[in-house]
């Protein structure tokens, strides 16, 4: 048995193919179906069900790819460690960000983060929570940046920042001469969402005191554009709640349907997550230390402040 092998099981049971598997692995389709062939011989059993199209893992094949990513995975480590004793920060990165935060603190830290780390090849993907989770745990992504917490054992977390929830509030809507708001003025009925999937959107919820039936309601509409929340909104359909770093692309007239919340002041906690065993851990950090560190020095805006905690080492 060898890594070789086991890595090749992987991306056949990843891509249900052999033929795929072998493109992705860089190896002939017969190189790896013969490496296959050997394991399963070796082990007395057999993995895939070549009689099913696509190819289907066996019940024993489940066990033995779950396996074989954690053999795998702590193959790598061994890489890391020489990696960190040479203090070397290089290599591919996979890294995922959920949309609510692509679009703000990307252009935030990347330019920053490449001209400090030129040896990091950098590989961004732009991914709901539930894709960062699945790929992270099936070793498909290095780390993500995502809202957390998320309570799950083979993630972790460390806080890059806390970004406060403002406002979005037209002309014509209910709360538009209010000043400042609080949580309880919410009503979800009234307001323009991200669509389901969106982690943001059960923050959102999850303020709003009441959540009525909509059965009564004229429409109701869910978006996957905060830019397109913002369209509506304008149009008079609702208002919407938008994360800070949002704020401070709108232009000028927009800014006036601005509310800020009475403090303290509704916020998500985006964190960068990884799995718990730990790989990549220096890039991992030196992440960390770059988007904590732009978002301790360059942003606050009048009474709201996006607060970073101190790095965790």
């Amino acid at each position: 048995m060898t890594i070789t092998q086991l890595y090749y099981v992987l991306a056949v049971a990843e891509n249900q193919n052999f033929t795929k598997a072998a493109e992705k692995c860089f190896v002939t389709q017969p190189t790896l179906s013969m490496q296959i062939q050997k394991l399963e011989d070796q082990l007395d059993v057999q993995i895939f069900d070549r009689s099913k199209k696509p190819i289907e893992l066996t019940e024993v094949g489940k066990k033995i790819v779950t396996q074989a990513r954690n053999i795998v995975n702590e193959s790598y480590r061994i890489q890391d460690i020489v990696d960190q004793q040479k203090g070397f920060i290089g290599g591919e990165f996979r890294l995922g960000i959920i949309p609510t935060v692509m679009p703000t603190l990307l252009p935030m830290f990347l330019k920053n983060f490449i001209k400090k780390h030129p040896k990091v090849k950098l590989k961004i993907e732009e991914l709901t929570t539930d894709e960062i989770i699945t790929r992270i745990k099936d070793g498909h992504l290095d780390a993500a940046i995502a809202a957390t917490p998320l309570e799950d054992e083979s993630i972790k977390e460390r806080v890059l920042f806390f970004e406060p929830f403002v406002s979005y509030i037209p002309k014509g809507h209910r709360l538009h001469t209010n000043k400042k708001i609080d949580i309880a003025d919410l009503d979800v009925n009234d307001m323009l969402l991200l669509e389901d999937g969106h982690c943001f959107r059960d923050g959102v919820i999850n303020l709003c005191k009441i959540f009525k039936d909509h059965a009564d309601d004229q429409f109701q509409l869910e978006s996957g554009s905060i830019e397109t929340l913002i369209k509506l909104s304008n149009e008079g359909l609702g208002m919407t709640l938008l994360p800070y770093l949002h704020t401070l692309d709108i232009n000028d007239k927009e800014k006036a349907n601005l509310h800020y919340f009475n403090e303290p002041s509704p916020a998500r906690e985006v964190s960068i997550i990884y799995h718990k065993s730990e790989l990549k851990m220096q890039i991992i950090e030196a992440l960390q230390d770059v988007i904590s560190g732009i978002i301790r020095g360059a942003i606050a805006f009048q009474n709201v402040k996006i607060i970073s905690p101190l790095p965790k080492k």
